[in-house]
């Protein structure tokens, strides 16, 4: 990727590197955690540990582009673009609650779109909070078009079962089944990613 350099209310451009981490954590819980705290809404990362986690693993994996925006040598934003599959994914972007409405998401997002461009992929996904009008805002002016509605459920499993279908561990062997049904619901698979999930643990399949 090439140099970006910001102006004073934004920032500076730079590929993100695995010791980035431990800032990009910082700046992923304070963004998310004001946003949600705004809107009344619990934060998808309840600590730093857990976005720390994240972090780790986004910028040390071969197949997630990362870029970091930087404002006077401190880091204040980070964006990815996950190329595991045929369409991209992008995110997670945040941005500093200090440097937010100055430009510096913009700057990260156009960052990871000309990066999908470049490398000519046919379509770049992301998922947006419903409650983040301003997001919702700057995407748009971006090309992307509104696709779905995704609830977000969350709490302990129901631990029921349905007679006649049987849920268990995914292997490796599920996977051609999995990206054909992922075919039939979204139009293209995910490969790379079922496949990371699959091997991490991460993934049940049904019959």
């Amino acid at each position: 990727m090439r140099q970006v350099e910001g102006t004073e209310t934004t920032g500076n451009l730079r590929p993100g590197r695995p010791t980035d981490a431990d800032a990009c954590a910082r700046v992923c819980y304070e963004a998310f955690g004001s946003l949600a705290a705004t809107h009344n809404f619990p934060s998808d990362f309840p600590s730093v540990e857990v976005a720390r986690g994240l972090m780790t693993m986004l910028l040390s994996h071969p197949r997630f582009y990362s870029v970091i925006a930087e404002r006077d040598g401190e880091i204040v934003g980070s964006n990815f673009l996950d190329e595991r599959s045929t369409i991209a994914g992008l995110g997670p972007i945040t941005v500093s609650p200090k440097v937010q409405n100055l430009g510096v998401g913009r700057q990260l997002m156009e960052a990871a779109v000309e990066r999908a461009v470049e490398r000519g992929v046919p379509g770049v996904r992301l998922l947006q909070a419903a409650y983040h009008c301003r997001s919702l805002a700057l995407y748009a002016t971006l090309g992307f078009k509104p696709r779905d509605t995704i609830a977000c459920m969350q709490g302990p499993p129901m631990g029921i079962s349905v007679p006649g279908h049987h849920v268990r561990r995914a292997r490796e062997s599920d996977l051609d089944s999995c990206n054909r049904v992922c075919s039939l619901v979204h139009g293209h698979d995910r490969g790379g990613e079922l496949l990371d999930a699959i091997r991490e643990g991460r993934l049940g399949c049904g019959r």
